[in-house]
């Protein structure tokens, strides 16, 4: 076997070829990968035995094509971005302590992030003004203590983390290539984090992503952290899917409580029921991760020496085949559906600047204030920001809102919604 290989020195070009060749290989998943290069030493010596071993059990087997992986490295170089390999000393201890890591990712952005200390923060997409503004806050704190912030770009908490922490340290994992960032709005953020942070992702360029590609994503932003923070989460959010790949690697667990009366809260509440340590400031998770993150790195899997035939912990997320052991796929995890349902926007360029977001008014800007709004208080600044309206015009919703009813204004200029009778 290769000592570049196993020993955590840097691949050879040839080398990064060979393992890109056998990972993009369809039926070929990071468990079966690991246990072919356990098998036969090396990249290419498993890229000439598969096709043969996966005929002895009656299957054919095609290798990734070298031109297209040829191509792939090349993409990538060409806009700023590198293959980083598991067991490399810029791939992210933490990540790789988990148990079916990605052998390859795709970083384009600062490298050196993906060295420091993280912490993962993530909650709603459809979050309220409170727990944005929450987000913001707890997130600034964080990362002036010296944390990146780890999260996964989608709409609601993860993106308020992001826009918070940019310039102190960010990392977006995305669920399909560096070249589709998904939503498609947020190209432009997804731009802004590479500045002093990075994004990641274990899936080729080009791939538009899937349903099932979201709990995949959801397992390295758990596998980058120390520690996982969910700010917000319904019963069945696919953030409760992360806080349950952070569970199973024996990660921290951190919610923030809501009222009872906001389903927002349901799942972070019942996280909190489970054993979660509460966070209502940066410092109840601070107090946990400072320690840790001023020891040793987590502690490491052996690179390529699990025992053959062994089954990953974690539930399988690949449509891997048999050659040592059967692995089935999912569709849903620990009883939950798959994160937000992929709709494929094809992207005209690399992180391409989005269009400017259409202005929202009458009955929409009604819809988007009062979906903002919750159980808990909320200051009139801090929901403007949210909503992303003059606050002229959100004044007028919150004044129709408590002519019906359906408003209960506050000491300090905070606002709720109303219980319902």
């Amino acid at each position: 076997m290769s000592a570049a290989e196993t020993s955590g020195a840097h691949l050879t070009d040839a080398q990064r070829l060979d393992w890109l060749r056998l990972i993009r290989t369809d039926s070929i998943g990071p468990q079966t990968f690991r246990a072919l290069i356990n098998r036969f030493g090396g990249a290419a010596a498993a890229i000439e035995a598969a096709p043969r071993l996966a005929a002895q059990k009656g299957r054919s087997l095609a290798i990734a094509d070298l031109d297209a992986c040829k191509r792939e490295m090349d993409a990538l170089a060409a806009m700023g971005a590198r293959l980083v390999a598991m067991g490399e000393p810029e791939y992210p201890a933490a990540l790789r302590a988990i148990h079916a890591p990605p052998p390859l990712i795709s970083v384009l952005g600062d490298v050196a992030a993906l060295l420091r200390p993280m912490v993962a923060v993530i909650g709603s997409r459809n979050a309220s003004a409170a727990g944005l503004a929450f987000t913001e806050r707890v997130v600034r704190d964080l990362a002036a203590a010296g944390f990146v912030i780890a999260s996964g770009l989608a709409r609601g908490v993860d993106a308020r983390a992001h826009q918070a922490s940019i310039g102190m340290g960010t990392v977006a994992a995305l669920a399909g290539g560096l070249d589709r960032v998904y939503p498609p709005e947020h190209a432009g953020l997804a731009q802004d984090i590479c500045a002093r942070g990075a994004l990641i992702t274990e899936m080729p360029l080009g791939w538009e992503p899937r349903g099932r590609d979201f709990p995949r994503r959801n397992r390295i932003v758990a596998g980058l952290a120390l520690g996982t923070l969910v700010i917000e989460a319904s019963r069945g959010s696919g953030s409760l899917i992360t806080a349950k790949y952070a569970a199973d690697e024996g990660r921290e667990i951190f919610a923030v409580p809501g009222s009872p009366l906001d389903p927002r809260a349901e799942g972070t509440n019942g996280l909190l029921r489970d054993g979660a340590t509460l966070c209502t400031r940066a410092e109840d998770v601070l107090n946990v991760l400072l320690p840790m993150a001023q020891t040793d790195a987590p502690p490491q899997l052996p690179l390529f020496r699990e025992a053959e035939g062994a089954q990953a912990a974690a539930e399988p997320l690949w449509d891997e085949l048999d050659l040592f052991y059967e692995v089935s796929v999912p569709t849903t995890v620990a009883g939950l559906a798959f994160d937000e349902p992929a709709r494929p926007a094809p992207s005209p360029s690399p992180l391409a600047a989005p269009a400017p977001r259409e202005a929202l008014s009458g009955a929409a800007l009604r819809a988007h204030v009062e979906g903002l709004l919750g159980p808990s208080p909320v200051g009139l600044d801090d929901l403007v920001r949210a909503a992303g309206a003059p606050v002229g015009e959100v004044r007028s919703v919150l004044l129709e809102l408590e002519l019906e009813g359906r408003l209960e204004r506050h000491g300090g200029g905070l606002v709720s919604l109303a219980p319902k009778t």
